[in-house]
């Protein structure tokens, strides 16, 4: 059986860059665990079962970065990107895609935005 995904709150400042870095460990004493070849997909929804989705990041549009033996995963967003974002508080989820096809949901919770107030 899968361990369940970390609950990772995450808030992003409208209008700023967002960056927000994980590391994945397993063992004992705890490793990085090794992401060289896969690939990364979060998706940011206003509810779980809502067909709309506010934000997508993944590997193949750059918004994340895998750290490959470091076992780090970035997640990013420009200020231009951040700056039209619209919502008070969605929720999310963040997949790791093995090179042979297993999918591993790594996080999940709840994205805040806060609202810029220097325009």
């Amino acid at each position: 059986m899968a361990a369940p995904p970390f609950r990772v709150p995450l808030t992003i400042f409208q209008g700023a860059t967002f960056q927000k870095t994980l590391t994945w460990k397993v063992g004992k004493p705890p490793q990085p665990v090794d992401l060289t070849g896969c690939s990364a997909r979060m998706q940011v929804r206003p509810q779980v079962a809502s067909a709309t989705v506010l934000l997508e990041l993944t590997t193949d549009n750059g918004r994340i970065l895998l750290g490959g033996p470091a076992g780090t995963v970035q997640l990013q967003l420009t200020p231009s990107e951040t700056a039209p974002l619209a919502f008070v508080a969605a929720v999310y989820d963040l997949e790791i895609v093995h090179p042979g096809g297993q999918v591993r949901r790594l996080a999940s919770g709840q994205v805040k935005l806060n609202p810029e107030v220097t325009r």
